[in-house]
């Protein structure tokens, strides 16, 4: 995989960023606001909350090195697959008063961001994907908190709202490559140029990372198989 595509960027100060862009938003909500649905099918706002504090669970084992204290926990609750995983992480803190949850993340979270950061970019830590690079994992931690974020409708200020679509075009480069996805990505003025088996379309920078995310509007008129393959980032 070409981690070049990445280089200049710094993913804990991204990660900071995003996560303080979430905790201003959610400290503001209040009641009915909780409630309401969120892009993410099927969840509300206050389950996206839940989503988040619930995976810091796996970050930590991660970074604890005890993933297979996490399995065992999780055959324990008869839970499989990671569709499983998010869904029971949100279930079980559906009675929990939402601003024990919000505290929850931002302790977790903020462990999670100090601990990784210390290691450095250059170390690795287990995943299920095996040894992997804290610098890399840490930037699909931020791909994973703006995408969350956008979800919820988080408001980003117009002026960072250029550089937070280059990264993540970026980090959309990468995943691409990394998951050695059939679809060729390839930059032009304005957004990108995809490519899947003699098909090909444009898409704006918002539009790719919403394609990689698999966030694309449904009624996008991009080409379903290439709406598919372009999809490493959910």
């Amino acid at each position: 995989m070409d981690a070049d595509i990445l280089r200049g960027l710094d993913p804990f100060a991204i990660l900071d960023a995003e996560a303080a862009r979430l905790d201003a938003y959610f400290d503001g909500l209040t009641g009915p606001d909780w409630d309401h649905p969120s892009r993410a099918e099927g969840w509300s706002v206050r389950d996206v909350l839940a989503h988040l504090a619930g995976e810091e669970l796996y970050n930590h084992a991660c970074l604890n090195d005890d993933l297979d204290g996490l399995a065992a926990l999780l055959a324990e609750q008869g839970i499989g697959g990671v569709d499983g995983f998010n869904e029971w992480c949100v279930r079980e803190r559906r009675d929990i008063p939402v601003e024990t949850v919000l505290e929850e993340w931002r302790r977790k979270s903020g462990e999670t961001r100090r601990r990784m950061r210390a290691l450095g970019a250059d170390a690795t830590l287990p995943t299920l994907a095996g040894p992997y690079p804290v610098g890399l994992q840490t930037f699909h931690y931020c791909s994973e908190y703006a995408t969350h974020a956008d979800d919820v409708n988080v408001p980003v200020r117009p002026g960072e709202e250029p550089g937070r679509t280059a990264w993540r075009s970026r980090v959309g480069l990468f995943a691409l490559d990394e998951r050695d996805a059939p679809v060729r990505a390839e930059e032009i003025a304005g957004g990108f140029r995809v490519e899947l088996d003699g098909r090909a379309a444009e898409l704006s920078s918002a539009d790719f990372v919403d394609a990689t995310t698999g966030r694309l509007a449904p009624d996008h008129t991009l080409d379903p198989d290439l709406r598919a393959a372009l999809v490493v980032l959910a």
